[in-house]
């Protein structure tokens, strides 16, 4: 067998599972008798907070659209043309680490380029008091997400170009599966390793609150061993909660500006929520879903690169394809961003609809959404096109709308 027919194989395969697991497992009708449309804005928020939402994401969509534009230019000038072949074939040492080192420029190329883009950002969401960090924290955020980035991708590659290497025909299933198995690997320690770098976690004190929570837990059938608290103050003035990990890492998490601004009730509806994703398995879900879309990914570019075998630059065993790699990711990832997108809302949409048949309190939620909304500044009606591409939850009007309803 050709590495080039293994290619084809592995990515057929991978897609067709990737599709089976999406069908059978995404929520595709989360909302009995069907999803209601959005309410008007005017029936949740006033003028001037429907003009300052709408003021404040139309800058931040262009500073954040900007850099989109520019970090795949980037990419795409340095994976498609001559220039990122030499500078991989200048950086000294052998091929494991002319990768990494690779990585490192081309990383530090691109976030360099973007990096007036993030500045302005952050300036926005200080400007209108979204963010309550310093400077200095706000680079050792950049500098720490950066740091996690160039490990990650060099860990992707080595594996790539390593098994490449060792199995010259059969490298794209090996590859495919050992990708897979990383994405499951990091989901796994992402709780235990990463999130602990951004932020401090404290258990929810004792009270009526974390006794509702386990209450809650109860309901919707939910094993929890702990509710944690994220010093997320220190850096925003947004609220938010989220569920990560699955097995012994699973953890509901919530911001301590959550707890302590907003009233029980609606800190509970925003906790049923969490706890619909963890009682429904949403982030093992995510998990065989990332695992299967990075093994098709690795076997269409296995494609890609070996229908160009004859030049010797795009040998996915040669680090010189490092930036072509790298660039096929990005355009990869903006063009799979519809379909992520597109499942995320299914599973947040059902998420939502366990929050209010739990709590029976769709007041407490439509409350909650509001304040969430207010505080983030978010724009109640942002353009359909940008809500296809990238909104990975409902709009606030659209789940205001459900809970009117059910």
């Amino acid at each position: 067998m050709t590495a080039r027919r293994c290619a084809l194989i592995v990515a057929v395969s991978a897609a067709i599972g990737f599709a089976l697991v999406a069908a059978i497992w995404v929520p595709w009708h989360p909302v009995p008798g069907g999803a209601p449309g959005a309410v008007r804005p005017d029936s949740v928020f006033t003028a001037e907070q429907i003009g300052r939402g709408e003021d404040y994401a139309a800058w931040a969509r262009r500073w954040s659209l900007l850099s989109l534009v520019i970090n795949v230019a980037v990419a795409s000038v340095l994976g498609f043309s001559r220039w990122g072949a030499a500078l991989m074939t200048r950086l000294p040492g052998r091929w494991w680490a002319k990768i990494v080192l690779g990585v490192l420029a081309l990383s530090l190329v691109g976030r360099l380029a973007t990096l007036p883009c993030s500045v302005m950002l952050q300036r926005h969401r200080l400007a209108n008091g979204l963010s309550t960090q310093s400077w200095v924290g706000y680079a050792r955020d950049v500098a720490t997400s950066e740091a996690i980035t160039v490990v990650t991708t060099s860990l992707a590659l080595l594996v790539l170009l390593g098994v490449a290497r060792r199995w010259t025909r059969t490298w794209p299933a090996i590859a495919a599966g050992l990708v897979a198995a990383l994405v499951v690997l990091g989901s796994f320690v992402y709780p235990l390793v990463v999130e602990p770098l951004f932020n401090d976690f404290r258990p929810l004190p004792d009270g009526e609150l974390r006794s509702d929570i386990f209450a809650l837990a109860d309901q919707e059938d939910v094993r929890i061993d702990d509710v944690l608290v994220a010093d997320a103050s220190r850096r925003t003035t947004t609220l938010n909660a989220y569920v990560s990990g699955f097995g012994g890492t699973r953890r509901v998490v919530v911001y301590d500006n959550l707890v302590e601004s907003l009233p029980r009730d609606e800190a509970l509806s925003v906790v049923a929520h969490e706890l619909a994703h963890a009682g429904h398995g949403d982030v093992l879900i995510g998990t065989a879903l990332g695992g299967l879309g990075g093994a098709t990914g690795v076997g269409f570019l296995a494609v890609l690169v070996t229908a160009g075998s004859g030049r010797r630059r795009t040998s996915m065993a040669d680090p010189r394809v490092v930036p072509l790699v790298l660039a096929l990711s990005v355009w990869a990832t903006l063009a799979a961003s519809p379909l992520q997108s597109a499942i995320s809302r299914q599973i947040e949409t059902r998420a939502d609809v366990v929050a209010l048949t739990t709590t029976q309190d769709p007041d407490a939620f439509i409350a909650m959404q509001r304040t969430l909304a207010l505080r983030s500044l978010a724009d109640p009606t942002p353009p359909p096109w940008l809500q296809w591409w990238w909104g990975s939850h409902p709009t606030t009007l659209e789940r205001v709308a459900l809970a009117r309803t059910l």
